[in-house]
């Protein structure tokens, strides 16, 4: 080749007058700036690699100590609390020879338990990078790191079609508020009737954050994983999904209380479809039982 080095001139080139062109005062990045040279560089890294240092300090103290004691407070707050709930108050027990009512068909089962063991193994995974210096980092981290990759496309996938499914029974009702004040009954041992259909306002929570906040999860999740963006955007992506993360374990405790321990014989009905008739005519009972 005669101009061996002319391709790289061409490309210096190019990618010179691309800087030009998004420049907003292209004198910012030569000496002859109106602003000192020090300023006129920042400048410059910020219009070609991204303002870097904006979330550095922030993103090291939080990534060093904020968010490993936010997801201890996250699992070990919401498990005491519910520990002294159900030595003071206990589970829910309802007359279970009362009759049934179908509540769940056969195809919203199976989607649900597609996403809770996803989920499920998205927070163990979860939880095990972010405790990874307590586990002695190396192979187990590593391992769950991989795993927690391959549950989350699959999260997605089974996520939609519930969302779709539900999103009729999840939109507010003017009564969720009253089941909020009274914290759907559970502060009390009398089964009284209290103000939900289907699903009650705080499933109904639960859901939008599990949905959308997984949604928005996967995405920082899978720019995380790729190292597309900034360097300013990257940590950016990996606050927001720590912060995020971090609301999802702890409603993740709360679905698993009510469901295993809240309510005696609750999961029966993710596994059947039925609930019994008392319990609907007391927790659910603006839900049409006849």
């Amino acid at each position: 080749m005669k101009y061996p080095y002319l391709p790289v001139v061409i490309l210096w080139l190019a990618s010179l007058l691309a800087t030009l062109a998004l420049a907003a005062d292209p004198l910012q990045l030569t000496s002859f700036a109106a602003s000192p040279s020090s300023e006129s560089f920042r400048e410059f890294a910020a219009i070609t690699t991204g303002d870097w240092q904006r979330y550095g300090q922030l993103f090291t103290g939080w990534q060093a100590t904020l968010f490993p004691r936010l997801f201890l407070l996250v699992v070990l707050v919401p498990s005491t609390i519910f520990l002294l709930h159900y030595i003071a108050i206990g589970a829910k027990e309802f007359d279970h020879t009362s009759g049934r009512v179908l509540f769940f068909g056969l195809l919203v089962r199976l989607i649900h338990w597609l996403v809770a063991a996803s989920f499920t193994v998205l927070v163990l995974t979860g939880l095990m990078v972010i405790f990874g210096r307590l586990l002695g980092g190396g192979p187990l981290v590593a391992e769950a790191r991989s795993v927690h990759l391959v549950a989350a496309p699959v999260f997605v996938v089974c996520v939609i079609p519930m969302f779709l499914a539900w999103l009729k029974d999840m939109l507010p009702m003017p009564w969720d508020l009253a089941w909020f004040l009274i914290l759907g009954g559970y502060l009390s041992k009398k089964k009284r009737p209290v103000p939900a259909a289907r699903f009650n306002g705080g499933q109904k929570v639960w859901f939008w954050l599990a949905t959308v906040g997984g949604g928005v999860m996967a995405w920082s999740g899978y720019e995380l994983y790729g190292f597309r963006m900034a360097t300013d955007q990257i940590r950016l992506a990996a606050m927001i999904h720590n912060i995020l993360g971090a609301a999802l374990v702890a409603f993740f405790i709360v679905h698993l209380y009510m469901s295993l321990f809240a309510i005696r014989g609750a999961l029966g009905s993710m596994i059947s479809g039925y609930k019994c008739r008392q319990e609907v005519e007391i927790l659910h009972s603006r839900f049409p039982v006849d």
